[in-house]
């Protein structure tokens, strides 16, 4: 069985933290409430002032829906004449996002003094988190979420752990049978909400249920 799911080389950074802080800018750029705004308290999204310090610490960001985000791509998949007739990968990511200690954590509490919207960086607990998302389209039209599994946490090993327990899965499922199973059973899970249509496929698959959006403030 070949699925031509392929894993990348991408692993997570187990460093929880940025630790150097932000050079050659101005005040304005703590002080401008506007640099925190559209704080994403329960996902990856930075906001502007998350963005310098991921430059400054070496970090690789990435557009994630018009937004930036620590993500990288996790596996891909070999796209044959017909890529669309069946089973296809939608996306399959890795995400982060840090917290901050040492100088980074310095700076950040000297301007709270002009800007106490600092605190929800200062807050943030350190986080990691998968994606995955196999969708399925067919020359008869049907269309649906062949499976979508997000899970995150607070804790490098445990996220790191259900990582590689995923590629196992994922790598070794055969997508086109799965396909005309749940279009064989349709009637017990399409009708669901989305919280039971995800346990139903979840229990499928053989996974633990989905955990994601975890609010990340201590």
């Amino acid at each position: 069985m070949n699925n031509n799911l392929t894993l990348t080389n991408n692993q997570f950074n187990p460093i929880p933290y940025w630790d150097k802080p932000i050079n050659n800018l101005t005040e304005n750029v703590f002080n401008d409430p506007d640099n925190l705004g559209l704080f994403d308290q329960n996902g990856y999204r930075l906001t502007e002032i998350e963005k310098f310090f991921a430059v400054a610490n070496g970090a690789e960001i990435q557009n994630h829906r018009y937004e930036i985000a620590l993500r990288k791509d996790w596996m891909y998949k070999h796209m044959e004449s017909q890529p669309f007739d069946g089973p296809h990968l939608n996306h399959a990511f890795l995400f982060e996002r840090k917290g901050y200690r040492g100088e980074a954590l310095s700076q950040l509490k000297f301007h709270t003094k002009t800007n106490l919207l600092l605190y929800k960086l200062i807050n943030i607990r350190p986080k990691w988190g998968i994606d995955f998302s196999m969708d399925y389209t067919d020359r008869f039209g049907n269309t649906f979420e062949l499976l979508h599994y997000e899970y995150d946490g607070f804790e490098y090993e445990e996220i790191n752990e259900k990582k590689q327990t995923c590629e196992n899965k994922f790598l070794n499922t055969d997508w086109d049978f799965a396909a005309r199973h749940l279009l064989k059973n349709k009637d017990k899970w399409h009708n669901l909400d989305f919280f039971a249509q995800s346990a139903w496929k979840c229990g499928y698959f053989g996974l633990p249920d989905e955990r994601f959006k975890e609010v990340l403030w201590k």
